[in-house]
């Protein structure tokens, strides 16, 4: 029974992806509809350099601070199992 369930449902899927209209869904009737009357504007594919906030730190310092908070993180684990008794 659960085999025929699963041919008539592909039977459906099959029949619904060769339809030849395909309505489109409600957020892109929304969208059509909000832009007929005020389409938005032209939108820059990547940013422009200049408008980078802060400027970024090297590559070597960003290591050195992580593997400076994994030593210490090694050193208190060690710390602690050593006091341990």
């Amino acid at each position: 029974m659960a085999e025929r369930d699963d041919e008539e449902r592909e039977f459906d899927l099959r029949w619904a992806d060769g339809a030849e209209h395909k309505e489109p869904s409600a957020r892109a009737r929304m969208l059509a509809a909000r832009w007929k009357e005020n389409p938005p504007g032209p939108v820059p594919f990547r940013a422009d350099p200049d408008h980078v906030g802060s400027r970024r730190r090297s590559s070597w310092v960003s290591t050195a601070v992580v593997l400076g908070c994994v030593a210490a993180i090694i050193v208190l684990l060690g710390y602690v199992n050593f006091r341990a008794p």
